[in-house]
């Protein structure tokens, strides 16, 4: 068993989650411009499948190494928006030299910088929001969440119109300049106000000390909570990451979409996943985080399944849509439901270990895919991700009861 606590949490306005939620947007809006893109560098430089999964197992590869010591270096860190601002400008770089770059392996070390960069934002932003209004968090987590999903649903059909008239490359260059205006404007608005409101408050501070040591990493690793949750949403991220990365390669290979159409089909995947978001958050917060999530995971297996039967007819195109709606949901439910079940003061290493877990299975799932795809056709691709998503729903099923005691 689990026991939540939830002591008196400092409060903000809902319009620092907002503002928070348009900073995640832009961190999701660089890697969701690249998926419109793969097929194109892919083309260009030669790639096979296996190797096109290898960028995407490189970025998620870096982000399981550096995902735990991120989270314990954000419990330690006071400037919260100084520390949003940062990751912001960090996942953008790496882009822009991709842009540059003719090179295979220049690609991987900018993956792997851009999995490095995106640690510092969810372990910063995703506490700080659900211990501002924790009555809500699963509300406040997936209004975050719609954030990425926004910036994942927008960025492809811009891209695919913007390479009617460009190159590639010349996207790529353009596409840098939001990012470092918007972190400019975050590290503005939320460079005090976002420290304030993660500065630990009298209750907490004498524990403080003790937030980031070893011994607090140990507890989280040996609470099963934490351990089936995290593995669960490996799973989940595996799925995620494989379909994300061979969504756009089929569809132009095999479908002969342009990519203003593969832009498109990406918008409906993100589209679905933005109005499934505060949906399952506020019914996660009254009916428990553990039934939305096995159901959306459920269902996101039956969709997956359809459309591996559906091969390349026009049916496919419906399913992606009804898929982002089941498989997207459950990302903020599985944040808020670990943030409930682990101490405060170990927040940002809780995430750190959240999302060390997700990219690990990011990393295993793009190449794994390729593999797939290599020897067996990229339609047998569908199969090992209803196979994955099947595996994740088992770790959430022998999580422990929730708990709730309200202080």
């Amino acid at each position: 068993m689990s026991t939540i606590t939830a002591g008196a949490a400092p409060r903000s306005t809902f319009r620092e989650v907002w503002l928070i939620s348009a900073g995640h947007m832009m961190t999701h809006w660089y890697p969701a411009t690249f998926y419109v893109l793969l097929p194109l560098i892919g083309n260009e430089l030669g790639l096979s499948f296996s190797q096109i999964g290898s960028i995407m197992t490189c970025q998620a590869a870096a982000g399981a190494i550096s995902n735990l010591p991120g989270g314990m270096a954000v419990d330690l860190v006071g400037r919260k928006g100084l520390l949003m601002a940062v990751a912001l400008s960090w996942i953008g770089l790496p882009y822009l030299v991709m842009g540059l770059s003719h090179s295979y392996w220049m690609l991987l070390g900018c993956a792997a910088l851009v999995g490095i960069g995106n640690n510092l934002w969810h372990p910063t932003a995703i506490p700080l929001l659900a211990q501002s209004h924790p009555q809500r968090s699963g509300l406040v987590v997936s209004i975050h969440a719609m954030g990425g999903h926004l910036g994942d649903a927008i960025a492809p059909p811009v891209v695919g119109a913007m390479l009617a008239v460009l190159s590639w490359r010349d996207v790529v260059i353009m596409n840098f300049i939001p990012g470092v205006i918007a972190s400019v404007l975050l590290l503005m608005a939320l460079g005090q106000s976002g420290s304030a409101r993660m500065a630990p408050d009298p209750a907490q501070a004498k524990p403080r000390k003790a937030a980031p040591s070893l011994d607090g990493v140990m507890s989280l690793l040996a609470d099963r909570t934490v351990v089936t949750l995290s593995l669960g949403s490996a799973m989940r991220a595996m799925t995620a990451m494989t379909l994300l990365a061979f969504l756009p390669l089929f569809l132009a290979k095999e479908m002969n979409y342009s990519p203003v159409w593969i832009g498109n089909v990406l918008f409906a995947l993100q589209a679905a996943g933005f109005v499934a978001a505060p949906v399952c958050g506020h019914l996660s917060d009254r009916m428990g985080r553990r039934n939305i999530i096995m159901t959306s995971m459920a269902m996101s297996g039956v969709v997956l399944l359809f459309m591996a039967f559906a091969g390349n007819s026009p049916a496919f195109a419906l399913f992606v849509a009804v898929l982002g709606f089941f498989l997207f949901a459950t990302r903020s439910v599985l944040q808020a439901w670990l943030l409930d079940a682990t101490p405060r003061h170990l927040a940002g290493t809780t995430i750190g270990i959240l999302f060390g877990a997700q990219a690990v299975g990011g990393a295993i799932g793009p190449l794994a895919g390729g593999l797939i795809a290599d020897y067996w056709g990229i339609t047998a691709t569908f199969y090992f991700l209803a196979a994955t998503i099947v595996i994740a729903n088992l770790f959430i099923l022998i999580t422990p009861e929730e708990i709730r005691k309200e202080a």
